[in-house]
This record gives C-alpha cells, sequence and structure tokens, in this order.
C-alpha cells in the first residue's frame, strides 16, 4: 500500500485530507508541524508527503529543505491564496518540492472538499509518475547551493555584462561546452547517474568560440511539475552575451506567474517579466506565460545589421499575444501552442526546450520547431524530477540532444556557436 504523510498544524485539515487519502486506498500518517515531519518520514517512507507552509516550530520551507537534504521525498506545497503564500511556495519549489495546490480561502467556490478531492488526484498522479530517485537526490544536493549562488549573484543593473550592451553587436567571446552531453535523436535514453558538469558559466572551452550577436536566437522552455527550480537554474546560467530572446511556458495558476517571473529576473542578467498581450520582447529580454492564457508568437521583425558586412539579420523582436481559447491537454498555457507559433514566425535561430514534467505537453511544439529547422534539447530521465514531457518529445524522434540539467545552457551555447546554424541549424548529435 502507498505511504502518504499529511503535515498540517490545522487538526481539520488533517482529518480531512488524511481521510479523502485513506478513502482512495492510501496509507497515512499526519504530522503537526516540520519538526515531526522530518522524524516521521526517516521511519515511515512516504511515497509523497503534503506540507503545509505555516506552521509552528519549523515551517514547510524549512522541512522541505532537511527532508530532500536527508531522505529526498516528493513533497506536495499546500499554500494560501496570498501573496506570502505565493511567494513562501515557490521558495519551497526551489529547495525541491515537486508541485503545489492552492487552499481554499473561502472567497470563491471552492472549499475544502474540493481541495481533498484535488490533494487524492494529485498524489494519483505523481505516484504513477515517471519519478527518478537520482533526479530527488540530485535536487537535494543542489537545493541549498542554488539558493547561495544566486544570493550572491550581482544584480543585473550591476552586471557589466548588462551595462555593455551596446557593445554587444560586435563579436563576444562565450565559453561553453556540451561534452558531457547524452544524445538520443529517436527515442528515449537508456537512464543513467546524473552528469557532473559544471554550469557553462564556471568553466573555460577548450576551443573558445567567437560569437556574433547578429546570430541572437530565440529559446523557447516549457516546463511543469519540478519545473521552476530548473528553469531558475537555467537562467542564472544563460549568459546575456547570447543576446537571445526568451519564452518561458511553466505550467502555473494566474496567481503565480508574475511572481515566478520577477524570482527569474532577480536570477538572471536578463530582463524578464510576465507576458502581456500585444507586448513585444528583444535580445536580452524574457518573457513567461500568464497562467490562465496560451502565449502566442504572432511576429517577428527583423532587420539588416550595420555592424557586420554581410549584411546579416538579426531578430530584433517578437511580438507574442494572450489567447483564452480551448486548452490543450487540458492546461492553459500549453507548452505546444508556444512553440508551434514560434516555429511557424520565427525565422531565425530558434531553439526548443522541454523540461521535466508530467504529461505530453510539448511534444507537438518540438516536432514543429525541428520540422522547421530549429533545435531541440530535452532535458534526460536521471535530472527530471518527473520524466513525462521529455520521454514523450523524445520518442517523436525530433529531439536532437538529451541532455543533464547543468547541460541545457552549454547544450544551447554550443547549437548557436556552431559553424553553420541556418535558420535554428542542423541538429547536431554529440556522443
Amino acid at each position: 500500500m502507498t505511504r502518504v504523510l499529511v503535515v498540517d498544524d490545522s487538526r481539520f485539515m488533517r482529518t480531512v485530507i488524511g481521510n479523502a487519502l485513506t478513502e482512495a486506498g492510501y496509507e497515512v500518517k499526519t504530522a503537526t508541524n516540520g519538526v515531526e515531519a522530518v522524524d516521521i518520514v526517516a521511519s515511515f517512507d512516504p511515497a509523497v508527503v503534503t506540507m503545509d507552509v505555516e506552521m509552528p516550530e519549523m515551517s514547510g520551507i524549512e522541512a522541505v529543505e532537511r527532508i530532500m537534504a536527508d531522505d529526498p521525498t516528493l513533497i506536495l506545497m499546500l499554500s494560501a491564496y496570498t501573496g506570502e503564500g505565493t511567494n513562501a511556495t515557490l521558495d519551497a519549489l526551489e529547495r525541491g518540492a515537486i508541485d503545489f495546490l492552492h487552499k481554499p480561502d473561502g472567497s470563491g467556490s471552492r472549499n475544502i472538499g474540493h481541495l481533498a478531492d484535488a490533494v487524492v488526484a494529485k498524489v494519483d498522479e505523481l505516484a504513477a509518475a515517471d519519478v527518478s530517485s537520482l533526479a530527488l537526490a540530485r535536487t537535494a544536493a543542489n537545493a541549498h547551493a542554488t539558493s547561495t549562488h544566486v544570493a550572491d549573484a550581482p544584480s543585473r543593473s550591476a552586471t557589466p555584462a548588462r551595462t555593455a550592451r551596446a557593445d554587444a553587436s560586435t563579436s563576444t567571446s562565450i565559453g561553453s561546452t556540451a561534452s558531457s552531453v547524452n544524445s538520443s535523436p529517436a527515442g528515449p535514453e537508456t537512464p543513467s547517474a546524473p552528469a557532473t558538469a559544471t554550469p557553462a558559466t564556471d568553466r573555460a572551452r577548450s576551443d573558445t568560440a567567437e560569437f556574433s550577436a547578429t546570430d541572437a536566437p530565440v529559446i523557447v522552455i516549457g516546463a511543469s511539475t519540478g519545473g521552476p527550480k530548473i528553469v531558475e537554474q537555467l537562467f542564472a546560467r544563460l549568459p546575456l552575451a547570447l543576446e537571445a530572446t526568451v519564452v518561458v511556458v511553466q505550467h502555473m495558476p494566474p496567481e503565480f506567474t508574475d511572481r515566478f517571473a520577477a524570482r527569474l529576473d532577480a536570477h538572471s542578467e536578463y530582463a524578464v517579466r510576465e507576458a502581456t498581450d500585444g507586448a513585444r520582447i528583444g535580445p536580452g529580454e524574457a518573457v513567461v506565460a500568464a497562467g490562465g492564457s496560451h502565449l502566442q508568437v504572432v511576429d517577428s521583425e527583423r532587420e539588416i545589421d550595420p555592424n557586420t558586412t554581410a549584411g546579416q539579420t538579426r531578430t530584433q523582436s517578437l511580438r507574442v499575444a494572450l489567447d483564452d481559447g480551448e486548452r490543450r491537454h487540458g492546461l492553459r498555457p500549453a507548452i505546444d501552442v508556444t512553440m508551434e507559433t514560434a516555429a511557424e514566425r520565427v525565422a531565425g535561430p530558434l531553439c526548443g526546450v522541454v523540461l521535466t514534467g508530467m504529461g505530453s505537453d510539448g511534444a507537438a511544439g518540438i516536432e514543429a520547431i525541428r520540422a522547421g529547422g530549429g533545435h531541440t534539447i530535452a532535458q534526460n530521465e536521471a535530472t527530471s524530477p518527473v520524466f513525462g514531457i521529455p520521454c514523450q518529445a523524445i520518442e517523436t524522434g525530433c529531439v536532437d540532444t538529451v541532455v543533464p540539467d547543468t547541460e541545457v545552457v552549454p547544450t544551447i551555447l554550443d547549437a548557436f556557436t556552431a559553424a553553420d546554424t541556418g535558420n535554428g541549424g542542423e541538429g547536431e548529435t554529440d556522443d
């Protein structure tokens, strides 16, 4: 029988959620705070933990960090519909929690019964998902290091690369490598231990490439369950010198995407904001798809770069639109919508990246980008907390490279520092 630990300082919440899970066939134990949760996880070994955020003695955020360091476990956060609750949930996701659900606040039609049903459905999904224990262990090992790295990073306003933006149209040296790439263009890779690669920004490339900003690419990133932490890591490593235009689709409700964009903005040299209808984004900028709406790329403007003798062109800006139309895969925003419209309208270098998550959203988008000549990347199984989205994309046969989370940025850089990228470049395969 699958074991679940319910952690909440409210006896009422523990009883309602615990009873619902018991009736669904789970073996349930409860804890009243984070201290109890850490001890019970060690002895009870649950498959899933539901974790309240605000609790006495030890908060849910602290408990997540302790559990992920000692006994990596799938943790589902239950948070309030408040600004503080949203920020705390994002903190918990950064420390290794896998997903979250909102507690009803009494202002809408949702009640505690709806929450109990949602918890059972989410636990069912997590218990049945293709979850990598290696990825959980990796998350635990990196959780504190990532937050420390971000805390020590300079603000964008003080970043030399950003202040030297005017000089970025000339050739810029970017150090990168993808020596640890595991490639599998035709099917799922054989699971392996996580690579020990270091971030691209922390190491030198033996054959340092000269990168011309006239080739500035568009990058579309799609992620779901387990994705926020990995997207944050990616943005922390993505060099502004690449002058990319970045679009992120992370499955999140409306109350979260603006705050998630703000966190990415703080963690990155790139200027990141939540997408708005009709917004234009250019090189060195990024948008996060707004929760509750599909994000479409509706226009791509390009012009001659006067700084090149060859008269090369570069993507100056994308125009995006929000669409409240029919859900795809039961989702809005859907990764497929953004990737398919980007493949149709972006004429220059284009890269599609799919990261951890449940379901098949993103597979059709990867096919579209690959068909249009773009480069496609999927996170590997060993570092994906949930391998559904990358696996489904790989099975299309349209993924060029399959890499650990730490190798996504080096692979992007290699794709656009290759000798001949064309309109996004033919997919390279590194052994």
